[in-house]
């Protein structure tokens, strides 16, 4: 008696799932760029992410300046990147939290320590990203609860909750020692938890969205004049 009961729930939980899984998480993107150089990158020439939020004393997380790494470097128009961590560790310390400079006025006299130049000659480094920003969970609402019995057990209700992901890059250009400009992404995505019996979970991947926008609007800002 109890095997029949759950396993009409059961089958009632997987009709709702399949029309459930029609919906998807909401997610809006909003990216903008500022120019203020023209930019290009020739053969040999390498881009390097760092996290400039590290100045600010709030963390850009690992995870994300990675997947904007992998990102930007995939497939055959990928550039060149160099992993932010060898990078830092081979021009020890000038690029450490506390002594890399914080604005483009700065790297003239960077370039002036001793081996700076030439490391990143060597390195063939034309241009370093600066993301600033985080992701975060700003509502939520809802209801869900679990329970089990002797007739079994299941969840019910309906949860929701929205994250914000907004990341900015500043794209210092090595070669005049300026700033090329700046690319700001704006993702917010609602996921939903809806439960009968069984939890189905329909995420809103924001940082993801974030982070492929942010390197899609990358690339081609620094390849845009490349072949002018």
């Amino acid at each position: 008696m109890m095997q029949a009961r759950l396993s009409i729930l059961l089958s009632r939980a997987v009709a709702g799932g399949a029309i459930l899984t029609l919906m998807t998480g909401c997610v809006t993107s909003r990216l903008e760029n500022a120019r203020e150089g023209v930019t290009g990158i020739a053969e040999g020439e390498s881009v390097v992410i760092m996290a400039k939020s590290y100045h600010l004393g709030n963390h850009t997380e690992r995870s994300y300046l990675t997947c904007v790494e992998d990102a930007l470097a995939r497939g055959s128009a990928g550039l060149n990147v160099i992993p932010h961590q060898q990078f830092v560790d081979s021009l020890f310390p000038w690029f450490e939290p506390r002594t890399a400079p914080a604005e483009t006025k700065g790297l003239t006299k960077l370039m002036q320590r001793p081996g700076v130049a030439e490391r990143l000659a060597e390195k063939g480094v034309r241009y370093i990203i600066w993301l600033d920003g985080d992701t975060e969970r700003v509502a939520s609402g809802g209801s869900l609860s679990c329970a089990a019995g002797p007739g079994g057990g299941g969840c019910f209700g309906f949860a929701w909750w929205q994250n914000d992901a907004d990341y900015n890059a500043s794209i210092w250009d090595l070669k005049g020692l300026e700033s090329a400009g700046t690319i700001s992404a704006d993702v917010s995505g609602t996921s939903f938890l809806p439960a009968l019996v069984v939890p189905i979970p329909l995420i809103a991947r924001t940082q993801t969205a974030a982070c492929k926008g942010l390197a899609d609007q990358l690339r081609q800002f620094i390849v845009a004049d490349a072949g002018a």
